[in-house]
């Protein structure tokens, strides 16, 4: 198996000399916008500076440590350089790509291809911050109030920048960027659309409108704003799962139950699980469209309100109770999808329902719904497309990194974040932008997102793809970067083999 040190540490390739204007003015070559930096001065991206004529990298370039090592052994107290106060063995460390620079223009190797020995093997992880021009945010956003129509456009601060898609269990996805809103409109839509997709993936709040919908505040990890209204909870189900979750309780303490939710509303007495505890049928009449006893389509349009849709009284949503099997007396709550809106009602003699406070009996159950929904979240997932030039920074032969990628011979990270590579052609991969450090995410005004990634592979199987084995240099060669933990629920990159994977 080689090493590191069975290659020069050298090659044919050298950078040229950065160009120096007469007044001091240094040309940037990190991205294709070429910047010209004033001595003093950052560039466009706020990346690169001119310090004294030579071209500096602002930010840190990030290194993680493994803090606790399953199963290492206690330093012993004292040894021959005396006990610093450390309780277990110095930790791995891991070189990320945050603050390394990139490939730019492509032909050059990576900035940083590091050789370490991780139980016995040699390693190498390869290290790029790559310039995405291909790439954008999947948002989930946590509620079941109406946030638009499906594929509407979302819009910050006037321009398009993505579009409203499938809505799923409880949450409605968004997908923001991509190449088209960044290159194919406008130049302030291009602009707009780089700003928002920086601020969603470091972290920071957007304000966001959707055309004929809702105006939202969304910050990843944080719970997402709808028309200035904070969300606390996601449903626990729909309205005929919340039925079947909790018939039982309402046996015998109400008559019939109605569970509001602008996908599927529930009804216990025309229910399965109704009629599994054999609930008599009380004769109430739904609006909307039946699919399944006691599970309706389309009762309401969607909306703020009760579960989803647009009512604000859920009464509206009934028609007469039969007088064939309805009785006076007869007790209905009527509860959407979270516990939020809830009203007890009993029929007189008319058959008209009338508003009570709501039992004792049953505001055990109406909690239980509440206590049931997890806190309401936006997720932010960035996703991006890695199978074009900067792969020519980890070989020169491409495609074989790509193989390598599909084969699980190389472990892709982003930031030391594990990252979901979607099937197929290609390396686009996906990460929650909640597990990487903090500001991680940069950018270049052509306009185009900068984001980490690191491929760690074994040394042999690096020299066997064609890597740049004349840049591998040790990890004791790096300059001193900022050391930062590791996130306790990430994997460490260099973990068993099979016991890293997150591919498709």
């Amino acid at each position: 198996m080689p090493s590191y040190s069975e290659f020069s540490a050298h090659s044919e390739f050298e950078a040229p000399a950065p160009v120096v204007s007469a007044d001091g003015k240094i040309r940037c070559d990190a991205c294709p916008v070429m910047c010209y930096i004033k001595p003093g001065m950052a560039g466009a991206c706020d990346r690169y500076a001119n310090d004294n004529g030579t071209l500096v990298r602002v930010d840190p370039h990030i290194l993680l440590e493994r803090t606790v090592s399953e199963g290492g052994d206690l330093v012993p107290f004292g040894g021959p350089k005396g006990w610093d106060g450390s309780l277990v063995p110095n930790p791995e460390k891991f070189v990320t790509a945050i603050g390394a620079g990139t490939t730019y223009p492509d032909y050059k190797p990576a900035p940083f291809i590091v050789s370490s020995e991780v139980d016995g093997v040699d390693m190498v992880t390869v290290v790029t911050e790559g310039i995405f021009s291909y790439c954008g945010v999947k948002v989930k956003i946590d509620t079941d109030r109406f946030v638009g129509p499906e594929q509407s456009t979302v819009r910050v601060n006037g321009e398009a920048v993505g579009h409203v898609t499938t809505g799923e269990y409880g949450s409605q996805m968004l997908s923001l960027g991509g190449v088209h809103h960044l290159t194919g409109g406008s130049k302030k839509e291009g602009r707009v659309t780089c700003d928002a997709l920086l601020d969603l993936c470091n972290r920071k709040p957007v304000e966001m409108t959707v055309d004929g919908g809702a105006t939202l505040v969304i910050e990843a990890g944080k719970a997402p704003v709808v028309n200035g209204q904070l969300e606390q909870r996601m449903r626990v189900g729909c309205g005929s799962a919340t039925i079947g979750i909790f018939a039982r309780q309402w046996l015998g303490k109400a008559d019939e139950v109605v569970v509001v939710d602008d996908h599927i509303t529930g009804v216990l007495s025309e229910h399965q699980a109704g009629k599994l505890l054999d609930i008599p049928d009380t004769g109430i009449k739904l609006k909307g469209r039946r699919s399944t006893p006691g599970r309706y389509f389309q009762v309401a349009a969607p909306g703020t309100g009760w579960g989803g849709t647009n009512i604000d009284d859920p009464l509206s949503i009934l028609g007469p109770f039969d007088p064939k099997t309805a009785w006076p007396g007869l007790r209905l709550l009527m509860v959407s999808t979270t516990g939020e809106h809830h009203g007890y009602y009993e029929l007189d003699e008319a058959l008209q329902p009338v508003q009570r406070d709501l039992p004792a009996s049953l505001v055990e159950s109406v909690e239980r719904i509440a206590e049931n929904c997890e806190p309401a979240l936006a997720t932010v997932l960035f996703i991006g497309g890695a199978g074009g030039s900067l792969r020519a920074g980890v070989t020169e032969n491409p495609v074989r990194l790509t193989r390598s990628v599909k084969d699980a011979l190389t472990y892709v990270t982003c930031g030391g974040a594990p990252v979901y590579v979607w099937p197929g052609g290609g390396i686009t991969f996906m990460v929650d932008v909640t597990r990487l450090p903090d500001n991680a995410f940069g950018y270049v005004p052509t306009p185009a997102l900068v984001a980490p990634i690191e491929f760690t592979l074994r040394l042999d199987d690096y020299a066997a793809m064609g890597g740049h084995m004349g840049h591998v240099r040790p990890l004791s060669s790096l300059r001193e970067g900022v050391d930062l933990a590791q996130r306790a629920d990430n994997p460490w990159p260099f973990a068993p083999h099979a016991a890293r994977r997150s591919h498709g």
